[in-house]
């Protein structure tokens, strides 16, 4: 059985993924915080990304990272640069001197998020963060590819749009993924052999959905949830938003729109 070392294990994505781990992997739970409902065989370090010492003590013995640690929302610099960039160098450099040779990078569609929903938008696209957090994930990306090509740690970077139980609004109808659908992409990641470095969008089976995922499923991921089945339920709850609304019309939604202070009579995302 792997070893498995999961930062950021108390968020809502590292929560649903242990219980879809559990008794498959040996999972090491790495945050800031005491971790709820720990099992006994889970094992717990309270680490803090910004130490480097002691991130690479956890990733001792490990055989792969799923690397969820950091903000997950747009944040101001001054706490983007220490959890995401800081740490997620933290988390690369810790496994290249351990010796682990496979991370699970929890990247986001804030890459793409200034691209508009009508645009089709595949993994070589060029990335559009829009906001510090999107461009947090894009360095992330980047680093991960460095540390392919440069030291043979492979990568599977998801770009995880919106995991929810059920898709919460018609934006994200094109965004969302399950919980059983991630964990299905995580273990790729984990599992499959000779992965090098790829990326993939983390969404289910979205009809609506402009992201291109063919990638993710030439690498074997079969969606089971499809957004379609709570397209009708959605659509009778959405508001009615003013005509030429941008923080709708854009992948990223309100993260795309927040503190824009440009001509507000050109179009954005073109």
């Amino acid at each position: 059985m792997k070893t498995v070392l999961i930062t950021g294990a108390s968020g809502k994505i590292g929560t649903a993924l242990r219980q879809f781990f559990q008794g498959k992997y040996h999972l090491r739970l790495l945050d800031l915080k005491p971790i709820a409902n720990r099992r006994s065989d889970e094992v717990e370090f309270l680490v803090n990304l910004e130490d480097l010492d002691a991130v690479t003590g956890a990733t001792a013995g490990a055989d792969a990272i799923i690397h969820l640690g950091g903000v997950s929302k747009e944040e101001g610099w001054d706490a983007i640069l220490p959890a995401n960039i800081v740490g997620t160098f933290n988390v690369y450099e810790a496994a290249r001197r351990s010796g682990v040779k496979r991370i699970v990078y929890a990247s986001s569609s804030h890459t793409v998020g200034f691209y508009r929903r009508d645009e089709p938008i595949t993994v070589s696209s060029a990335v559009r963060p829009d906001g510090r957090y999107g461009l947090s994930k894009a360095f992330g990306e980047g680093l991960a590819r460095l540390y392919w090509d440069k030291y043979g740690v492979e990568s599977l970077c998801l770009r995880i749009g919106a995991m929810t139980d059920k898709p919460l609004d018609v934006r994200r109808l094109g965004l969302w993924i399950s919980p059983r659908d991630l964990a299905q992409l995580v273990e790729l990641g984990i599992e499959l052999p000779n992965l090098e470095f790829e990326i993939v969008f983390g969404i289910s089976e979205n009809a609506r959905s402009s992201l291109d995922n063919s990638n993710a499923k030439r690498l074997g991921y079969r969606p089971q949830d499809r957004s379609e089945d709570y397209a009708e339920d959605v659509m009778r709850r959405e508001p009615v938003w003013p005509v030429g609304d941008k923080a709708q019309m854009l992948l990223g939604g309100p993260y795309a729109t927040a503190e824009f202070i440009g001509d507000p009579t050109k179009p954005m995302g073109v």
